[in-house]
């Protein structure tokens, strides 16, 4: 009778244990800049970390569900996170998990071939700071305004139907959206290519959270390292299990890590490395441009404390 008392109470003591530990919930859309962490969970790399990955289906949602604290921590462009200062929360960078450059795209119809074409056309843009920069900085170099065309507010879920069914012309896009785009006859007429280094994905934590819980952010950082380095070893292993989750094929998924940077452990530590950051240049630009742009509403935003890089260099 001890003996089933005594294992009664080991099993609520180690419920109890389970139930405290203190997750942290990071929320990601698809894109295949993000998959490190997925393979890195695939391969049980996370298997004794209190780290839970949860998938939305667009940005808008990744963002919203981090303004209603469902999420502690979220894979997003630069900019968004700009936005969630501006929300009045307190991101910190610990990753750059990429630069994107030619992922992120405007992809037209055909008989559109460049963005001038686009005067008077509807464009499908998603209802965030990223979309609205990619179109910004493609009509500032064709000379168009926002004005110039019809905007259609879309998620990310909806770019594919809505652009099949010739409901837009063109439409601000992705991968792995956009392989499927040109797949069924659609052309790019802008990526970011042509704006290097300014549309970066990045990894933050709400700084409360950091705070409390250093060693946990750590061993994520040093898993997504190590499922980087396994990618590199085993390419069609990695990617086998890649295209599962995003849906396209072996070849889209190259051709959409031919679009992608991946920083090392030595870029990053230069791409966040204090006191100046060279991501840092990058950040002051956008921010004077999405506030500029009224995208921000808060005239002042520190953008220094979006910056911590102890945990890639080890301290």
């Amino acid at each position: 009778m001890r003996k089933v008392l005594l294992f009664v109470l080991f099993i609520i003591l180690a419920s109890c244990l389970f139930e405290d530990k203190d997750y942290l919930k990071i929320g990601t859309n698809v894109w295949p800049g993000y998959e490190p962490l997925y393979l890195a969970r695939e391969l049980g790399y996370f298997k004794n970390v209190p780290v839970h990955l949860v998938e939305y289906s667009s940005a808008s949602q990744v963002l919203r569900a981090y303004r209603n604290r469902m999420i502690n921590g979220a894979a997003l462009t630069l900019d968004e996170t700009l936005l969630l200062k501006d929300y009045g929360f307190d991101p910190v960078i610990v990753l750059v998990m990429d630069i994107s450059n030619g992922g992120d795209a405007i992809i037209a119809r055909k008989g559109i071939n460049s963005v001038s074409d686009l005067r008077g056309k509807k464009v499908g843009v998603e209802n965030t700071a990223l979309g609205a920069y990619v179109l910004t900085r493609a009509f500032e170099k064709a000379g168009l305004s926002i004005s110039d065309v019809e905007i259609v507010p879309l998620e990310v879920n909806e770019h594919y139907k809505w652009f099949k069914n010739g409901k837009i012309d063109a439409v601000v896009t992705f991968e792995p959206v956009k392989s499927k785009l040109l797949a069924i006859g659609g052309k790019v007429i802008f990526d970011s290519s042509q704006i290097p280094g300014e549309i970066v994905d990045v990894l933050v934590v709400e700084r409360s959270y950091l705070k409390k819980n250093p060693d946990v952010v750590k061993n994520l950082i040093s898993n997504w390292f190590r499922a980087v380095e396994y990618m590199k070893k085993h390419k069609k292993k990695s990617y086998k299990i890649i295209t599962k989750r995003e849906h396209i094929s072996i070849k889209e998924i190259e051709e959409a890590y031919n679009g992608l940077i991946i920083p090392d452990k030595k870029l990053n530590a230069k791409l966040l490395y204090k006191p100046n950051p060279k991501l840092r240049e990058v950040a002051i630009k956008l921010l004077n441009i999405m506030q500029e742009k009224k995208i921000l509403s808060s005239k002042k935003i520190d953008i220094d404390s979006l910056f911590y890089n102890r945990l890639i260099l080890g301290r």
